[in-house]
């Protein structure tokens, strides 16, 4: 089992996964610098599960074992579990500043729980069962688990079945008496590089025709046949460089994306939840969808905290930080964070039992809670440059820093008010270019589905009918 870091580290190194970073093979995930800052980010969800201070949040009992187990491999079994999910997840941004990679395989492992109950009761199968004694295994084991939903989608004006290359949906291209055999890819995959299993579940509601696109299955990502391409993220080159410049040194940016390919994999019967029901993978899709949306204001407002407390630092580090306009921008920071991290609590307190006696967040408000955060950390973003200033983008090199020969002037023309160093100023300012930049920015975008996405689940779960009624209610109308 899985406890700390190094335990962790440790089971990476066993993996051997056919790793690919800048078209170059590693060996050796574990001492590379592309991956270590991702790595570090993981860790603390280990670090933190054997603190006391945050058992409580870190740690839950399994209802299937009645062990303590780590929350990331738990299905939710009350509201208090939902809510407790959100404030988990603001606590390990405080610590990262980055993502840390458990949340889609977590959000996975309680969509298939669901969804393989209500699967069994329509078709007499074993979905279900199989997947207890393998989330058994992963509670046991303390397992990361990424989830694998997003395809490359090749044309998306056309079905996974009328597709020029049927790859570019992962599919079943055989079945065997004793399992499975998979092709295509999973893209932008959150910590795959880092993880120890991948479950795939269906990119979209598959419909006739489509019924080899309609699989979930869970397989270790060490497995004949996987291949994964680390994508490359906003400075990522500074990842190789240990000072000021990197910005957040230890954690990163993000969570370490990849392309999984998947080049005839075989996956036997005990690992394969869904194969063929087309029906059911339009409420897979969208349970995994509202669970992983109603994360975000945990885990962006988390990592938000540090945003304002960095610019709040940039602007005292200036003399500005007592300037009204100054003030105003930071109150205005805290009201988005507040608010996207109110809507994640809202979805969460709102929770219903389904069938399988999991619990599940409000999809409408879920996804209120995604789309908050498509614009709000722009914004929190926008507010943070203004405050820091043009200076952010044109700071000198760390090597001009330390320069013997020019390290004087990057001294005295950086440095801030009276007591705060160059150095320190330059942090904080590289701290906030790291975590507001590029990569970040898109992720919070697109990251559990696009704004387009959430839209489209406000027009389905608003009832406005409902409310047209409401309306005609009071206004004494008839027809």
């Amino acid at each position: 089992m899985i406890k700390t870091k190094q335990d962790y580290i440790q089971s990476l190194k066993r993996q051997k996964l056919n790793v690919y970073y800048n078209g170059e093979h590693v060996e050796d995930i574990t001492t590379h610098p592309g991956f270590i800052p991702h790595i570090n980010a993981a860790a603390k969800t280990y670090e933190l599960a054997l603190m006391p201070e945050h058992e409580d949040l870190l740690t839950a009992t399994s209802h299937l074992t009645g062990k303590k187990i780590n929350r990331f491999t738990h299905i939710h079994q009350s509201v208090d579990d939902l809510i407790k999910k959100v404030q988990l997840l603001r606590l390990i941004s405080h610590e990262t500043g980055s993502c840390f990679q458990r949340c889609v395989g977590f959000d996975a492992m309680n969509a298939l729980y669901m969804t393989t109950y209500e699967i069994d009761e329509a078709h007499g199968t074993s979905y279900f069962q199989r997947f207890t004694e393998y989330l058994k295994m992963i509670q046991a084991e303390n397992l990361i688990v990424a989830g694998g939903m997003t395809d490359p989608k090749g044309d998306r004006s056309k079905r996974p079945h009328e597709q020029d290359d049927p790859d570019v949906f992962t599919r079943v291209v055989e079945k065997r008496k004793d399992g499975i055999v998979i092709r295509g890819a999973k893209a932008h995959q959150t910590g795959a590089v880092n993880s120890h299993e991948i479950i795939i579940m269906p990119t979209q509601n598959m419909e006739k025709d489509d019924e080899a696109y309609a699989v979930a299955a869970a397989i270790p990502l060490n497995t004949k046949g996987i291949t994964l391409i680390f994508g490359r993220q906003t400075n990522e080159e500074r990842k190789f460089e240990k000072g000021i410049d990197a910005g957040n040194t230890e954690f990163g940016v993000v969570g370490g994306e990849a392309l999984v390919v998947f080049e005839d994999v075989f996956i036997p019967w005990e690992r394969v939840f869904m194969c063929g029901e087309i029906e059911f993978t339009g409420l897979l899709v969208e349970r995994f969808a509202t669970l992983h949306r109603q994360n975000y204001g945990g885990c962006k407002g988390g990592v938000s905290d540090i945003i304002i407390g960095a610019t709040a630092l940039a602007a005292q580090y200036q003399g500005t930080l007592n300037a009204s306009h100054i003030k105003d921008k930071l109150i205005e920071m805290i009201h988005l964070v507040e608010t996207v991290y109110s809507s994640s609590l809202a979805c969460s307190a709102m929770g219903s039992k389904t069938k399988s006696g999991a619990y599940y967040p409000d999809p409408l408000l879920a996804n209120c809670a995604k789309h908050n955060i498509t614009r709000n950390i722009y914004e929190i973003s926008r507010l943070a440059h203004d405050i820091a200033g043009g200076i952010m983008a044109t700071l000198p090199f760390d090597k001009d820093l330390r320069s013997e020969k020019i390290g004087k002037y990057v001294n005295k023309y950086m440095a801030g008010i009276k007591g705060v160093s160059a150095e320190a100023r330059m942090k904080v300012l590289r701290l906030i270019e790291n975590m507001t930049g590029g990569t970040c920015l898109i992720e919070s975008m697109h990251g559990a589905g696009s704004p387009q996405s959430q839209r489209v689940m406000y027009q389905r779960l608003a009832n406005l009918p409902q409310k047209m009624q409401l309306a005609k209610n009071l206004a004494k109308i008839d027809k």
